[in-house]
């Protein structure tokens, strides 16, 4: 994984120097009818957790995950003869994971299929801005793919501003596609089944969603975003290696869940300008689905620059949630549930999770690359009530 992540800064590198030799000197001014480099961006993380809850073994056991993950991102744009500006965002990422609670599924092999795993999401977004009637409409395309679980996703959107430019409506709906493979635990798979290599059996699970948004900017200081969400899913909408154990059984039985959910979150953002050198953003929202599962979660943020090129932001969310109607822990589950998982993220908890990131927009460029305008290193800490608990550290590097 050292290797991917090191070809993938190479590429990254290389892309940098192709777009600076073709990128006009004044930018600013230029609109050109040929497709033109904007900016890019890479991000690589670091993730780790650990924890006594695992689903694989039925809310027991290890929860011991890590994650490497690395992603290009760049943003080319173009100006049509009606003057019409067309972005495009094409996505390449790479994650690569380790999990010894997913190794559980099977115990019986030194190490199986499911102890590692790599998932490859490439995504492309266009989107055409048409600046005297202050619209946008945009569309985009994406696919992910990893062991046993590949999806493909489309989207569309409007948005539309006010008369006076201070307001914006957005509306957007999603749609993924996805398949499950059917891999089950070693001890209930069919005789001769217990080869991690096979040919596993697909369901689907299909997602719509709705957004819209408005956002206002009050005044010079204040700007504040409604959001509300609809998403509806349909199909498998389980994992068939979460086992669950009833009283007096030996052999588990997997987790059975509604093949339908529904689900609205509400949300509010609000962002203050305190000076020329403090921002204050807060978030709130509100969740709820059909399967009993409630939830808000608060966020606040605040970014402050020392000096013109150096800028801190630390931030805490805080989130609560009740479990779903079909949640029990280990061996507690009656016989006559119909539906049934002991999935400690279905289950009542509260989370914290805080941290800060170190920001630096060097005149001369970072690294004295004239062109890399942007390096900032952020650090989260994140803990459940339930006693699970996990480290994320990012690097993200812009070019423009």
């Amino acid at each position: 994984m050292k290797k991917i992540c090191l070809s993938v800064v190479g590429i990254f590198l290389t892309l940098f120097a192709a777009f600076a030799q073709t990128t006009p000197k004044d930018s600013t001014e230029y609109k050109s009818r040929k497709l033109t480099f904007e900016e890019a961006n890479l991000v690589t993380s670091y993730y780790r957790q650990d924890g006594n809850n695992s689903a694989v073994t039925g809310g027991i056991g290890t929860e011991k995950l890590t994650d490497i993950s690395g992603a290009i991102d760049v943003k080319l744009t173009r100006w049509d003869r009606h003057d019409k500006k067309h972005s495009f965002d094409v996505e390449v990422g790479i994650d690569h994971y380790t999990s010894a609670s997913s190794d559980k599924v099977n115990p019986q092999s030194i190490s199986s299929a499911s102890y590692a795993d790599t998932r490859i999401y490439p995504s492309v977004n266009w989107s055409m801005e048409n600046q005297k009637k202050g619209s946008t409409v945009g569309a985009g395309i994406s696919f992910s793919t990893e062991f046993d679980y590949q999806s493909i996703g489309a989207n569309v959107s409007f948005a539309q501003k006010t008369k006076n430019r201070n307001g914006e409506f957005t509306a957007k709906l999603q749609a993924y596609i996805d398949q499950v493979k059917i891999i089950l635990p070693v001890e209930l798979r069919p005789p001769g089944g217990g080869d991690d290599d096979q040919n596993y059996d697909s369901k689907a699970r299909n997602s719509y969603s709705g957004s819209l948004s408005y956002s206002q900017i009050i005044n010079q200081r204040l700007q504040i975003m409604f959001i509300a969400d609809f998403i509806s899913q349909q199909g498998y909408l389980g994992l068939p290696f979460h086992r669950v154990y009833f009283p007096g059984v030996t052999l588990p039985s997997v987790e059975n869940l509604p093949d339908t959910r529904m689900k609205i979150p509400l949300g509010f953002r609000a962002n203050y300008f305190l000076g020329d050198k403090v921002v204050l953003r807060s978030f709130y929202r509100y969740y709820h689905d059909d399967w009993g599962l409630s939830a808000h979660s608060i966020q606040l943020e605040s970014s402050i620059k020392f000096t013109p090129f150096l800028s801190v932001t630390p931030f805490y969310r805080y989130y609560t949630q009740t479990a779903v109607d079909y949640f029990a822990a280990y061996k507690v589950h009656a016989a006559t549930d119909q539906y049934y998982t002991s999935n400690y993220d279905l289950s009542k908890f509260n989370s914290n999770f805080y941290g800060a990131g170190f920001r630096i927009t060097p005149p001369k460029g970072v690294f004295g690359m004239r062109h890399m305008n942007a390096l900032e290193l952020r650090y989260g800490h994140y803990t459940r009530t339930n006693g699970m608990k996990s480290d994320i550290i990012t690097l993200s590097l812009k070019y423009k």
